[in-house]
């Protein structure tokens, strides 16, 4: 299923945090080839969920939307 996230575009920049009580480290680098924002193994403490999560959204929502992008064909503002 990440797979199929990661390839449909209006989906791919959504953050996807993978839980699950596998600890193989097949599958940690399947996630991580597939572009997984975190890996999370199952039973998780609530407070170390949250920590996860904060990070993730902190990444994504203030690292990531800061980074400036270049505007092709962009023209000067007046008067600068």
């Amino acid at each position: 299923m990440l797979a199929e996230i990661k390839a449909d575009q209006s989906l791919a920049a959504i953050p996807v945090m993978v839980m699950t009580c596998s600890t193989s480290e097949h599958d940690v680098l399947r996630a991580q080839e597939l572009q997984a924002d975190s890996y999370i193994t199952k039973p998780v403490e609530f407070i170390r969920f949250l920590d996860v999560v904060r990070e993730v959204e902190s990444f994504h929502f203030f690292v990531v939307t800061l980074t400036p992008v270049p505007v092709s064909g962009a023209t000067a503002l007046a008067g600068d």
